[in-house]
């Protein structure tokens, strides 16, 4: 069981893995052995949360296709089972990041000092280049 939260698990068989061959340079191991994976993850048919789910589909990550399956490759280690467990890593942190909330911004006014600082260095920046026209002899 993959381990989101302390109540939430989810079943690695919801978890498509394949094993497909990975890009880039590596000589003549690259064009034999597939070593990368190929990770899809239907958020929709999945038993995650609700809340889970909605907030999945919601992200407009390029990674979440229309139809609500989530694509990840990982080829980034040399074997198949490093890449299998980046993979399901990678997976277990998209969801929890979506599954956090962000602390709500509250909008401040700038100080009247600060405000004072910025219109002096405005004016002073503003002198400096009429200073640079042409000089007149």
């Amino acid at each position: 069981m993959l381990q989101i939260s302390r109540n939430v698990q989810l079943d690695p068989a919801e978890v498509e893995l394949s094993a497909i061959r990975a890009q880039g340079s590596g000589g003549q191991n690259v064009n034999k052995v597939s070593s990368a994976i190929h990770l899809r993850f239907d958020i929709r048919a999945s038993s995650l949360p609700d809340f889970y789910k909605e907030r999945l589909l919601a992200l407009s990550d390029s990674r979440i296709s229309n139809d609500g399956i989530l694509v990840l490759k990982a080829q980034n280690y040399r074997t198949q089972e490093q890449n299998r467990e980046d993979a399901l890593n990678r997976l277990v942190e998209i969801i929890q990041n979506a599954g956090k909330t962000q602390k709500a911004r509250r909008a401040t006014k700038p100080t009247r000092a600060s405000q004072k600082r910025r219109v002096e260095s405005k004016k002073k920046a503003g002198a400096k280049k009429s200073l640079r026209g042409k000089v007149d002899y």
